[in-house]
């Protein structure tokens, strides 16, 4: 299978391996041609998103509007911050250049002002080597003023790149265009939508890494050819992330729809001793997981996913055999996302809190039944009543591993407790649950 966006070129990370094999052709070709031809084929071609939603990306282009008093600008996210998710570094570090020609593509399709590339901060390795791609590029004159003789045509655009600080709530798309304009990374509530009111208030559109570093090979070898490779409705490769307990764990670049099992023990290597696998997430942390006896058959790709009741995220699959102790992974996932909340929304900084304290209670065998479902009530509390999908990511893991895994977290709960009815709360989705008292 050929391999997209991290095909297997020696040296693909130098600017003169990467114009050797075809590098910045497709830019050029995209020049011949209007920016809305370009959109129209990134539509045909079905490429969806590769943060996370699995979004149209063509759609999403289109929502620019065509004249604007404004200046429109075009963001790319590189805040890969959530928990199994590492695919975007390897873009970074192998093929940056496709990367930054994806970019300028884009840029040139929604005719954007400029272009900044938002890197997580801890990223100082690949922050580097982006850079130095970045100022190859400029010095061959395929960005920045020298664009117009190199390529012809009356368009030039510049690219910055752009270091977050650590905060995991800058790779939602509103918080992230705060930081750049040196705020607090706070998300914003929508409406209105990037595309209307978005850095500095003007026009943005916002894409992920692995979603721009696609579009050179559709321009280059047309939509039909891109729009034919794995699943019809999500159409592509995708980089998976593999990790936890495998034999082989890494980046697989394989069409969207690969099997899950055949990701785990034909490409993983299995599991290691040849242990029953208890627990997968599919996605990242904050998707829904899934019970080991429920993956065969599974297709890695977003319709699929949403069919089995969890969702693709970030193509981050986590792996976890049967010694596995799910309560102290699902502290930690909570622990997590409690540290992450911007503490914007009370239900989101409050709520994950709460999860937090009652996992670790549960963790030391202090927990009751009662605490189970006290957690899948706070964690419907926070579930779509907060500003951005943080909520969600921190929800989803404890709604989603205590229903599924009912059986095996009621055996780590030590006792059981009657609470008086007087004490009883009523949750936000009219169903009660008695709320036992919390130690830090």
């Amino acid at each position: 299978m050929e391999k997209i966006v991290l095909p297997d070129i020696k040296d693909l990370h130098l600017i003169d391996v990467y114009i050797q094999n075809g590098g910045y052709t497709a830019l050029k070709k995209a020049f011949s041609q209007t920016p809305d031809d370009i959109i129209d084929q990134v539509k045909k071609s079905g490429l969806r998103g590769r943060g996370g939603a699995a979004f149209f990306a063509g759609l999403k282009w289109s929502f620019m509007p065509k004249t604007s008093s404004k200046p429109k600008y075009l963001c790319i996210n590189g805040d890969e911050s959530e928990p199994g998710s590492f695919k975007d570094r390897q873009i970074l570090e192998f093929n940056p250049h496709q990367l930054i020609e994806g970019t300028l593509i884009e840029a040139y399709a929604i005719q954007a002002n400029a272009a900044y590339i938002y890197i997580r901060g801890e990223y100082h390795k690949w922050i580097k080597l982006l850079e130095k791609a970045l100022a190859d590029a400029y010095e061959y004159g395929f960005v920045g003023d020298k664009m117009k003789e190199k390529l012809g045509g009356n368009y030039s655009v510049n690219i910055y790149v752009h270091k977050g600080a650590g905060a995991y709530i800058c790779g939602e798309e509103s918080a992230l265009m705060n930081s750049i304009e040196g705020k607090r990374g706070y998300p914003r509530v929508k409406p209105p939508f990037p595309a209307q009111n978005g850095l500095w208030g003007c026009p943005t559109t916002i894409n992920n890494v692995e979603t721009v570093a696609n579009v050179p090979p559709i321009i280059n070898k047309g939509w039909e050819w891109f729009s034919k490779i794995g699943e019809p409705k999500h159409p592509g490769t995708i980089l998976y992330g593999l990790s936890g307990h495998v034999n082989n764990p890494g980046i697989y670049e394989l069409p969207s729809g690969t099997l899950l099992t055949d990701l785990i023990y034909k490409y993983g290597g299995g599991v290691p001793g040849n242990k029953k696998i208890l627990c997968v997430i599919p996605g990242g942390s904050s998707m829904p997981p899934l019970r080991g006896e429920q993956i065969e058959g599974i297709k890695m790709d977003a319709e699929s996913l949403k069919a089995a009741g969890t969702s693709i995220g970030t193509a981050g699959i986590i792996v976890m055999d049967e010694d596995t102790d799910l309560v102290q992974v699902l502290a930690r996932i909570a622990k997590f996302y409690y540290h992450e909340s911007c503490g914007q929304c009370t239900p989101c900084r409050e709520g994950t809190g709460w999860m937090l304290k009652l996992l670790n209670r549960i963790a030391k065998g202090e927990g009751s039944t009662h605490d189970l479902d006290l957690l899948i009530s706070v964690a419907s509390n926070i579930e779509g009543n907060t500003i951005c999908a943080l909520g969600e990511a921190a929800a989803w893991p404890v709604r989603f591993m205590i229903t599924r895994f009912r059986d095996y977290f009621e055996t780590r709960v030590s006792r059981e407790v009657t609470i008086p009815v007087a004490n009883k709360v009523h949750s936000m989705r009219h169903t009660e649950y008695p709320l036992a008292p919390i130690k830090d």
